[in-house]
């Protein structure tokens, strides 16, 4: 967890050490994922044509996107379509934004139960990344700053998540991440305390987590035991207003 600091500024808006704001190479190779989406299947000489670049610039181009499975190639009709990388990093996105508008309400109505700090984060390969957060008023608090990725073995949520996995999907998640100690407890920050629950989509997956946090000495046992139940409603709530379910 992160304490709150005040923001820095980023580079403006159309500044760019290259002088021109964009990273010309990067932006033809969108230009083309662009004219993919809308033409669904095309040929290397359409492409080139749709987007008024050399056939062997293009070509290039597709290449390092096939390379990284954001195209594809068909020997047969000699076309190139969307690579079902483009399609897993647009379903995250869905999949954010469906998670974090059906648990607007819900994390104010937690908010207001429990007095701390309520936070959704996703899943997304073998991390958890927090998408939204309804921050309490006390001087005192937990703070993720929106977008932020942490190892799912230090935090509430990505605990939740990890419990629904099986062991072989724990041990390789942990093989691939490794288990990094923060603290002597293995948590994120010394101090705080966290209660989640997970999310569910329409195949009982569990996909995301809501959790409640806040330091240890307003976070007490007593305080746990109460905030629990609260927590997994909030979770099934957001389940139920996602379509999902839970697996029986």
């Amino acid at each position: 967890m992160q304490g709150i600091t005040s923001r820095k500024r980023g580079r403006p808006r159309g500044s760019s050490s290259e002088g021109g704001g964009t990273v010309q190479a990067l932006d033809r190779g969108l230009m083309i994922l662009n004219a993919l989406a809308k033409e669904g299947e095309a040929t290397l000489t359409e492409l080139s044509m749709k987007v008024g670049l050399p056939a062997s610039s293009v070509h290039r181009l597709l290449m390092t996107l096939e390379k990284h499975g954001f195209s594809d190639f068909h020997d047969e009709s000699q076309h190139w379509t969307i690579g079902v990388e483009a399609f897993r990093v647009g379903s995250t996105f869905l999949q954010r934004a469906k998670v974090v508008e059906a648990g607007r309400e819900v994390m104010r109505a937690l908010l207001d139960e429990t007095g701390e700090t309520v936070n959704i984060a996703i899943a997304d390969q073998g991390d958890v990344v927090f998408v939204s957060q309804v921050e309490t008023h006390q001087p005192i608090r937990a703070f993720f700053r929106l977008g932020t990725r942490g190892h799912m073995h230090a935090s509430g949520i990505g605990k939740a998540l990890m419990a629904e996995m099986s062991k072989d999907e724990v041990e390789q998640l942990l093989v691939r991440k490794g288990l990094p100690e923060f603290t002597p407890t293995e948590e994120r920050t010394r101090g705080m305390r966290c209660v989640a629950s997970a999310i569910y989509n329409e195949f009982g997956e569990a996909i995301a987590g809501v959790s409640v946090s806040g330091p240890t000495v307003r976070m007490t046992d007593n305080e746990v035991a109460r905030i629990w139940p609260k927590v997994q409603n909030a979770a099934a709530q957001i389940t139920e207003l996602m379509g999902g379910r839970r697996k029986p």
